[in-house]
């Protein structure tokens, strides 16, 4: 790549506002920020001497992220384009999504493809690119259960790097792009999708969603509209009001220190979870500590769902960490459970 190719040039801003850049729709500004639409830019634009050693925030649409203040770094906007299939065995097809494409409209091109595996992932905001790095999951699915490898700049190889699953180290909402962030920038995502495989139905009504819709065989299809319906009834919509979804984890506790705390609260929700732990829901436990509904300010907790965090106008980052804080002092004062939240802070 020349830096004199002026198709592939990104052009560098200075001072740019993020409001509109994140679903949280808080103010801050970022030192530098680019736009960047075609990968092969990236080595040259990060050797520019304007931001070269500067700190790197790789951008979607910026909906697993709290901004508390400016970025004194350099913000990418990753706004590469395209799915390409690579090939098929019969049984699953390989694709490669670009980390600019945006999530939900990847998964519901999935699904009109016939391909299964990411209808309980419909409706979820976000790029493919972050999704990764979260390793996004809902009603008992993980995109990590399809990556077949995570294309990626390695910023200290200085080269284009392909990570396979293992070498992704997905997690429960982890994976090692969220421990080394200054280190990979991702830029594509391959997915391995099945063309049928088991459905999950047994998470969080999705099975009796299906029965009032009347469905008694579902398809992929169905599981995704289920989902779907689910979400809306649910969450509140980023584009209606400003959050970012699920602001905490759901707790993972050693099944001794789970039927111990069962024990003093029998009506806590679990969940499935790895072998030798237990999963216990973070809606309930804050929600019994009487923060659903809760504002401070413009900042508050969902009337819909305890676990998302609100802007009801103007609140500041800084505002809704503060109220975080208060419902995980909370939760670990009634329940001795220390919540981790879901988004990156910043």
């Amino acid at each position: 790549m020349h830096s004199q190719d002026l198709s592939i040039t990104c052009f560098l801003m200075r001072d740019e506002q993020l409001l509109l850049r994140n679903t949280f729709r808080v103010p801050a500004r970022a030192a530098r920020y680019s736009e960047v639409r075609d990968v092969r830019a990236l080595p040259e634009l990060l050797e520019r001497p304007q931001v070269r050693g500067m700190r790197v925030l790789a951008l979607g649409d910026g909906s697993n992220l709290l901004l508390t203040k400016d970025f004194d770094g350099l913000v990418l906007h990753m706004a590469n384009t395209g799915v390409q299939v690579l090939g098929s065995d019969g049984a699953t097809t390989r694709v490669r999504a670009a980390a600019g494409e945006h999530w939900d409209d990847f998964v519901r091109w999935s699904l009109n493809q016939g391909y299964a595996g990411l209808e309980n992932l419909i409706l979820i905001p976000g790029t493919v690119g972050a999704a990764p790095i979260q390793n996004i999951g809902a009603y008992g699915a993980e995109i990590g259960e399809y990556v077949a490898s995570v294309e990626a700049w390695d910023r200290s190889k200085q080269e284009f790097v392909q990570l396979d699953n293992a070498g992704c180290a997905f997690a429960y909402r982890d994976s090692i792009f969220k421990h080394e962030p200054e280190r990979y920038i991702v830029t594509a995502v391959d997915l391995d999708l099945p063309h049928r495989h088991e459905l999950k139905l047994d998470y969080a009504g999705v099975r009796q969603e299906l029965e009032a819709m009347g469905v008694e065989k579902p398809g992929p299809a169905e599981v995704a509209q289920a989902v779907e319906t689910l979400r809306r009834r649910k969450l509140p919509d980023p584009a209606l009001i400003g959050n970012a979804g699920s602001f905490f984890k759901n707790p993972l506790l050693p099944e001794a220190r789970a039927a111990d705390l069962l024990s003093a609260h029998p009506g806590i929700p679990t969940y499935p979870a790895p072998a030798g732990l237990i999963k216990l829901s973070a809606a309930w436990l804050i929600e019994t500590c009487g923060f659903k509904g809760v504002r401070d300010g413009d900042a508050g907790v969902s009337e819909k769902h305890s676990l998302v965090l609100v802007n009801y106008g103007h609140a500041t980052g800084a505002q809704i960490l503060a109220l975080a804080e208060r419902i995980r002092d909370a939760v670990a004062t009634r329940f001795g459970i220390s919540l981790e939240t879901e988004p990156v802070i910043l």
